[in-house]
């Protein structure tokens, strides 16, 4: 068992070959937190950690002397001492907010067990992780709190929930409900965090701790395109490759709270949770709530390091069924060849070139149902428009499947139009505050998902739709924030839990139809990339990444991605120049070469191509289906940031790092550069290899290539211009150089 508890000095001791992770009870039954970080020796008692005996001056101090404000606690409580951010807040009958949960006991079991009603993290055997629920309890509430752990076997990760269950006859409200927090010792980080907006989504961002406060969050409804649930702490010395960094990532699609508080004593908290912005949870007797989970990653191997893990983690044991481990098909979707201009024969066109030049899966995106001929109507009507597709969805899916392709299908099942059939029969279904005004976006209303009889009656829709027809893949869209929060069914005290239902009732959607049509694979999408979160990983395993797909653009975009999330789960379509976001010309070499780190296809009609073009994109298909595999399950190492320079580079190589594809990205021409050497990372370096780009090839060894890098002829890469890329093919050989 990989968790050790030392009676006598109440501690316990989380640990694999990795990591260490301890937690003491300290006197007053309150927990503490001792040391997170690399795997240290047990020891029955670390109790000579102490206190760090700072002034106690104007401190405030229960049971004999213990000053909670100088101490890392575990799970913080509110108004008791300490005056750093908590990790909840329990309003009781008399309008108190103090609690005082004390150690009870725990239990130390083998596994995982699943989180109610939410994704999370899971494994496969019993061995491959341990876990265990600490209770803590309130005797003046009769409330438990269970805080629970796991460690996995083989990966430097613990993940971390709180459960709050009522067993008293008062009725408690819970107004905030984290789900993690750790103290570290000091304050020599810097804060990474995934930051941006519409069509520049998950740009990286840095910046050094000072005392005070440093937070991200949403309180949009949704993760959001502005800040993504992950933040990581750095040592200010680490880099791609070397050097400390602690990762932490929400399992949740909804509001959320990520903040970093130093002390004047440089004392450093992290917490996570449910935002507590509109969140209002009442409890009474027999009543539980589930935080979601916080997945926590350490590394000493830099941020690369703390990447990989949560790409092993996330591609194989947050991503579920079908789809998980099977290779993604190279698709086309006829969006931006169409808008919402089509007809059946206009997509049947589109699709038989597409066969004809090797694309596997052909999606039919927005403007097939309802009367959907512009954004302002029908979204709720889940039923084909007969003027455009005469023979319904059934009938083109099944002219699609007959010409070998694949089908699929856009929908955006969250969302409603005043101007739909949905909305004249059900006005009441919005979500929106009785006599106040509707803010719209995008023309566009939420449904409320806290309400079972929409979420039945979409599921009803869906499944008749997926059910009478041959859909194999469906691209699930949520285009708008969350407004005027409030749900016309539930009672006064029963607002604060609208927001929160809303996201279980996406996943209760999400997972029924899996469970009806568990072979069909589910892209989410949110105007893009705006809830590109791991929960949605749980139920669609990859996501629309951007609606920017400028190659340019799509550098800094994937590479923030990349931090936390895997390479097959990014959407990245080559589409159309000019760029429609942008307006900027890449040539298509760019632009493929930028998407085939991704769930890769094209975003474009394949009519309008030069035969020179249709040439290349033949050629892009039967490159990436040869190397698809290496594509989307061997390992991404990032070389060369484009948030530093002009240039990119990142690589994906195979278990054993023999056979590697690499590329190198310009985005601007250089005049007159310097030699150009472009090294990588993580190869054999005893092992020779054979190098190949465009007309030239090599045989170097690995160290070579490390440490001098792969020569490029300036002069001959200048001449490429602006938004330039090289390819380069690594495999080992055997023999001498």
């Amino acid at each position: 068992m990989a968790i050790i508890y030392h009676e006598e000095s109440k501690s316990f001791h989380l640990y694999n070959r990795f990591i260490s992770y301890i937690i003491e009870v300290m006197p007053n039954g309150m927990l503490k937190n001792v040391y997170y970080g690399k795997r240290i020796h047990d020891r029955s008692d670390y109790s000579y950690q102490g206190n760090d005996g700072f002034l106690m001056h104007g401190v405030c101090s229960v049971d004999g002397g213990l000053a909670l404000q100088h101490q890392k606690q575990e799970y913080p409580a509110p108004g008791i001492g300490d005056y750093r951010e908590s990790a909840f807040l329990i309003r009781q009958e008399n309008g108190s907010h103090i609690s005082r949960f004390l150690y009870s006991y725990h239990t130390i079991y083998e596994g995982k067990k699943p989180l109610e009603n939410l994704p999370a993290t899971y494994v496969e055997k019993k061995s491959e992780a341990t876990g265990i629920d600490i209770i803590l309890y309130d005797s003046l509430t009769d409330t438990d709190l269970v805080l629970t752990y796991t460690i996995y076997e083989d990966l430097p990760v613990i993940t971390r929930s709180a459960r709050f269950e009522q067993k008293g006859e008062q009725t408690i409200v819970l107004e905030k409900a984290l789900s993690a927090c750790v103290d570290f010792p000091d304050k020599e980080y810097e804060m990474v965090h995934l930051s941006g907006a519409w069509g520049r989504e998950r740009h990286i961002k840095i910046r050094k701790l000072e005392e005070g406060t440093q937070s991200i969050d949403s309180i949009r409804g949704v993760s959001g395109a502005e800040h993504n649930p992950f933040i990581a702490l750095k040592r200010p010395h680490t880099t791609e490759f070397t050097g400390e960094v602690y990762g932490f990532s929400f399992v949740y699609s909804g509001n959320f709270l990520a903040k970093v508080e130093v002390t004047p004593h440089e004392i450093t908290r992290v917490i996570l949770g449910i935002h507590p912005y509109n969140f209002a949870w009442p409890l009474k007797k027999g009543d539980s709530f589930q935080t979601p989970e916080v997945v926590m990653v350490y590394s000493e191997e830099g941020l690369n390091g703390m990447s990989r893990v949560f790409h092993e983690l996330y591609a194989t044991r947050l991503a579920r069924g079908t789809w998980r481990d099977k290779e993604r098909p190279i698709l086309i979707n006829n969006w931006e060849a169409t808008y919402f201009n089509f007809n059946e024969e206009k997509i049947l066109s589109i699709a038989q070139k597409a066969k004809s030049v090797g694309i596997e899966l052909f999606v039919l995106d927005d403007g097939w149902y309802g009367e959907r001929n512009i954004d302002d109507r029908s979204l709720g009507d889940w039923y084909p428009n007969p003027e455009k597709l005469p023979h319904g969805v059934s009938g083109l899916s099944e002219k699609i499947e007959a010409m070998g392709l694949k089908f699929g299908i856009w929908i955006e099942p969250e969302m409603v139009n005043k101007n739909s059939d949905l909305y004249r029969a059900h006005p009441d279904w919005l979500i929106s505050t009785p006599e106040r005004y509707e803010s719209m976006c995008r023309t566009q209303h939420i449904l409320d998902y806290s309400r079972k009889e929409v979420v039945d009656y979409i599921f009803g829709l869906l499944d008749k739709l997926i059910s009478e027809s041959k859909i194999s893949y469906v691209k699930w869209d949520m285009n708008r924030y969350m407004s005027e929060a409030y749900s016309r069914t539930a009672k006064a005290n029963m607002q604060g839990t609208v927001m929160h239902r809303h996201i279980l009732g996406v996943y209760n959607l999400y997972e029924r139809l899996i469970q009806k049509h568990p072979d069909i694979l589910f892209e989410s999408c949110a105007s893009g990339g705006a809830r590109f979160d791991p929960g949605m990983l749980y139920y669609a395993p990859q996501t629309w990444c951007s609606d920017d797909t400028d190659a340019a653009e799509r550098l800094k975009i994937q590479y923030g991605t990349s931090l936390v999330y895997p390479v097959r789960s990014m959407g990245a379509h080559v589409s159309a120049v000019p760029n429609h976001q942008v307006n900027r010309m890449t040539s298509i070499d760019m632009r493929a070469s930028v998407a085939f780190f991704g769930a890769f296809g094209y975003e474009l009609d394949l009519n309008t191509l030069s035969e020179e073009e249709l040439n290349r994109v033949k050629e892009q298909i039967e490159f990436y289906k040869k190397n698809r595999r290496l594509f989307q399950f061997g390992t991404f190492t990032r070389i060369l940031s484009p948030f530093e320079g002009n240039t990119t580079c990142w690589m994906v190589s195979n278990e054993d790092a023999t056979q590697v594809i690499a590329a190198y990205y310009q985005v601007l021409n250089v005049a007159n550069g310097p030699w150009l050497k472009v090294k990588l990372a993580g190869l054999k370096p005893d092992t020779l290899y054979q190098v190949s780009y465009e007309d030239k090839q090599y045989v170097m060894y690995g160290s070579e290539i490390m440490q001098i890098g792969i020569p490029v002829d300036r002069k001959e890469f200048t001449k490429k211009g602006d938004f330039t890329s090289i390819l380069f093919i690594l495999q080992a050989k055997k023999g001498e150089a």
